[in-house]
């Protein structure tokens, strides 16, 4: 029986190869051509008119299944199931979903691709935004200011886990205000855990980096024609990853 762990793994050792397919690229090592044709075709910005890079398992937009031609506008709701994943693009932010999760985007006023905020209902969410639009994200348990960041949220009826990989966020429990944080970040510097139920002012707390990388940030920012902030990748996490 093929583990459910085993089959993230695969997935995440796709994304580092990909990404490392594109600097074999860039650097013009000889064999890059052929590893080219072994992984597909390295990441690019997407095409105007694209909203998704790669999806598996099964993906709703608005509850309708989703394929490779599907449009996700910044109104819509995006929902995998517990085996699903989906990478995809609205305007300029880039979001990889993991499975069991659902996010709905609310749209600035009369703009179908510029998002003002989304809410993160359950489960796990990689994102990256430009600079100079703030937005909020919103989980059961925290309210986000987000600034031009690279962020990974995973949300819970009672805990919600956020990392601002990098860029500025400003974090306020929801169920209690006096609990607040500003989080300015290079590289995955100041996890937090957003608690439901605890002690007025106690309800953020100190986390590990968990459950995200840098190469998937990389891939995402390279969707949108951005590049990471940072030169060497993170990856000192070896725990037990979370299932969704």
């Amino acid at each position: 029986m093929i583990r459910t762990e085993d089959v993230e793994e695969r997935r995440r050792l796709l994304l580092v190869q990909a990404l490392a397919v594109t600097g074999l690229l860039l650097a013009g090592w000889p064999r890059g051509r052929a590893w080219a044709q072994a992984f597909s075709a390295k990441p690019v910005k997407l095409p105007e008119g694209q909203s998704i890079y790669r999806l598996s398992g099964d993906v709703r937009v608005n509850g309708a299944a989703a394929n490779l031609k599907t449009r996700i506008g910044a109104a819509d709701t995006v929902e995998t199931a517990r085996d699903a994943e989906v990478i995809f693009v609205i305007g300029e932010n880039a979001f990889l979903q993991r499975g069991a999760s659902r996010v709905s985007f609310q749209p600035e006023p009369r703009q179908s691709l510029l998002i003002s905020g989304f809410r993160l209902v359950t489960g796990a969410l990689l994102s990256v935004f430009p600079q100079g639009r703030p937005l909020r994200l919103s989980t059961p348990t925290a309210t986000i200011g987000i600034r031009g960041t690279g962020a990974y949220a995973e949300a819970e009826p009672q805990q919600t886990y956020f990392c601002t990989c990098y860029g500025v966020t400003d974090i306020t429990a929801a169920a209690d205000p006096t609990s607040t944080a500003t989080v300015a970040a290079t590289h995955h510097d100041r996890p937090v855990y957003i608690l439901g139920d605890a002690q007025r002012g106690q309800s953020i707390r100190t986390a590990p980096f968990i459950n995200h990388t840098d190469q998937e940030l990389m891939l995402i920012e390279t969707l949108v024609g951005r590049t990471v902030p940072f030169v060497f990748p993170k990856d000192d996490y070896r725990a037990p990853r979370r299932q969704y």
